[in-house]
């Protein structure tokens, strides 16, 4: 084995480079399974960040059923998700750039079935025996603050739509039962998001399409269902968290039964439109997926007796799980495999990759394994993080010196981290940085309770449990504590803010799209998290004062160290004043600033270039900070003040 070289934390020449990485990486979600083929979607940064349908059909060749310039995506929630639905082998989707339904029809032709972009769809469902679909519909006309949400029904063809429920503030996953007389969906209200409190309702389909009877079967009362799914003999079963966990249930005989208790997460927060975590194999066993301590696990339940076996995998993630009697797809991925369209036996065996969201073009020994770690916080509790040590087979550090770390900060805030391969953290690790991933207090995936803890406390919990968990490294002597960096996008921008204004703990940070004042964001943003804050703050304007002192853009005197800000210009979600507020700020106080702004990107960015310069950007960002000379040429980020 070759001698290494020795050279500076931050110095170290990478295989894993931006290029690659926007090369490398092509996300693939929405996946379904219907008459024996796979369709799912692929995001292509390439293409302007496209998103297009591929079916993969019996033979196993690959369909491409979007071409340019269709772009399968919806704006339901402004997140999206569940854009197409599919009957009979024609596929009707969302298209992003107009809002309209398109219907695709076996032999390739397309055309609009809707004709009004004030009206947004998502989360379809087919009714086969009569030819008709239902959707959330979200209508704009008014305003995108006053969006009506409902569910619509109407033919293939998209005549004859009308509304068949509506009066809450939000809809989700219209479900029809096998026979097709029953349809179950859920629904909350304001200030409520979907984690919080949903309700579940059924009822019967008409012969016209409309619903009657509507009764509500499960939910409310402060308790978070999703994902209903009716089981081959008629049973509806869906996730609830009311036992602290979420678990799988079923309503049978006029009750509703666990059909496995578990101190673990069957469910995911409803951010987007389609999240599948279980499906029915047969009438009597369930193919499912679940997390504890940050890693997830697939397995089958037997219906008939609650047991629960694990599928033995390589992977550590599993989303989108859809099954049949002869197979089960989902995605899936690890510490070294991108997330994938995986196709497998309903046991687990014969596991072969439909389509990789990238292909590992580097050797595996470049690649940080991630470790689960739990630590200590405020209040004697304990808080979770998923770290990555500094590692590069062909360097070492010198005798005596320490890494800088980089605290990344997940979005949210009621999301988590996984340890699953993400070149953009491997992209550090292998410069010579180390990373934590933190899953403070309000993560997914460590139960009802841990989820709780930010309840009007967010940027307090988060603050203190990242700040928390690089004082157990410092302690460990596992990184340097004069080089420590906080970055995070979206919720995680504004802890990456909170926490540079109301600690001492790092010397730089950077903001992706962060939020840095609370009240513009609670009068500005869209309708789906609108009351969000009511929970995490408070209701607006009675908690006023707590707005304004958990804004960062207030307590600017607190801020001492360098900041770098990225922010799409056409952000409906955080509006770019919300960085360039704080950028002004920092410029006149005299602190090192620097502000990259994105025309036509929106909340996250998918555009090749502009994440190439994101990553190279804050890289070199913190190159001029901590005082290291990167090993690449990097296009310089102009920063004031420095």
């Amino acid at each position: 084995m070759p001698e290494k070289t020795i050279a500076p934390y931050g110095s170290w020449k990478s295989p894993i480079t931006s290029d690659l990485i926007v090369k490398g990486t092509v996300p693939v979600v929405n996946v379904q399974l219907h008459g024996g083929w796979i369709y799912f979607t692929e995001a292509r940064p390439a293409e302007q960040g496209r998103n297009t349908l591929l079916a993969l059909d019996e033979d196993g060749t690959i369909h491409e059923l979007t071409p340019p310039p269709y772009n399968v995506r919806t704006r339901v929630h402004e997140y999206g998700g569940a854009p197409y639905v599919v009957h009979q082998g024609e596929v009707i989707f969302s298209n992003f750039a107009d809002n309209l339904l398109y219907r695709r029809t076996e032999d390739g032709r397309i055309q609009a079935i809707t004709s009004d972009s004030n009206l947004r769809y998502a989360d379809g469902v087919v009714d086969s025996d009569h030819h008709r679909l239902y959707f959330v519909r979200e209508d704009h006309t008014a305003s995108s603050i006053a969006a009506k949400t409902t569910i619509v029904t109407m033919n293939v063809d998209g005549s004859d739509e009308r509304v068949v429920t509506q009066g809450n503030d939000f809809y989700s996953n219209p479900r029809l039962s096998p026979d097709g007389r029953r349809l179950a969906w859920l629904t909350w209200n304001h200030p409520n998001m979907p984690w919080d409190e949903t309700e579940l309702w059924v009822g019967d389909v008409a012969q016209s399409g409309d619903i009657v009877n509507a009764v509500q079967v499960a939910g409310g009362q402060g308790e978070s269902v999703t994902q209903p799914r009716w089981s081959p003999d008629g049973d509806l079963y869906f996730v609830s968290d009311r036992t602290n966990w979420w678990n799988i249930y079923r309503l049978r005989d006029g009750g509703t039964q666990p059909v496995h208790s578990m101190g673990a997460e069957f469910g995911v927060p409803s951010w987007q439109f389609g999240s599948s975590n279980y499906d029915f194999v047969d009438k009597s066993t369930i193919i499912c997926t679940y997390t504890q301590n940050g890693t997830w696990y697939l397995a089958q339940i037997d219906l008939q007796t609650g047991y629960l076996s694990v599928i033995d995998t390589d992977y550590t993630y599993f989303s989108s799980v859809h099954a049949s009697a002869d197979e089960a797809v989902c995605i899936a991925a690890s510490p070294t495999s991108f997330p994938s369209v995986v196709r497998m036996n309903p046991d687990g065996a014969d596991t072969q990759v439909i389509r990789a969201s990238g292909e590992l073009e580097i050797d595996t020994a470049y690649l940080s394994i991630p470790e689960s770690i739990e630590f200590p916080t405020d209040g004697g509790k304990t808080a979770h993080a998923i770290y990555y040590r500094p590692h590069n087979p062909n360097y070492q550090s010198p005798d005596g010196e320490n890494p800088p770390l980089l605290v990344h900060v997940h979005g949210g805030p009621t999301s988590a981290s996984s340890p699953v391969l993400n070149l953009t953290t491997q992209y550090w690790t292998s410069r010579g940085f180390a990373v934590i991933d933190v899953n403070y207090g309000g993560s997914t995936g460590y139960g009802r309770e841990y989820r709780d803890r930010l309840k009007g406390n967010w940027g307090v919990v988060d603050v203190r449990d990242a700040a928390n968990a690089v004082r157990y490294l410092i302690d460990k002597g596992l990184v340097d504590e004069r080089r420590v960096a906080i970055a995070g996008g979206s919720a995680g921008g504004y802890t990456t803010l909170a926490s540079l204004v109301f600690t001492d703990v790092y010397a730089a940070g950077a903001s992706h799209y962060g939020i840095s004042e609370l009240e513009i964001f609670a009068k500005e943003t869209h309708k789906f998290e609108s009351r969000y804050m009511d929970g995490l703050l408070g209701p607006y304007p009675e908690a006023k004062d707590v707005y304004y002192n958990r804004s960062p853009i207030n307590f600017t005197d607190g801020l001492s160290c360098p900041v770098i800000f990225f922010q799409g210009l056409d952000d409906k979600i955080v509006p770019p004043n919300q960085a360039e507020l704080m950028v002004e700020a920092l410029r006149k106080k005299g602190l090192p600033v620097a502000y990259v702004a994105f025309e036509g990107e929106g909340h996250g960015f998918r555009i090749a270039a502009n994440i190439k310069r994101s990553l190279d950007g804050e890289f070199y960002f913190y190159s001029r900070v901590f005082e290291f000379d990167p090993a690449d040429d990097i296009e310089p980020v102009h920063i004031d003040n420095l």
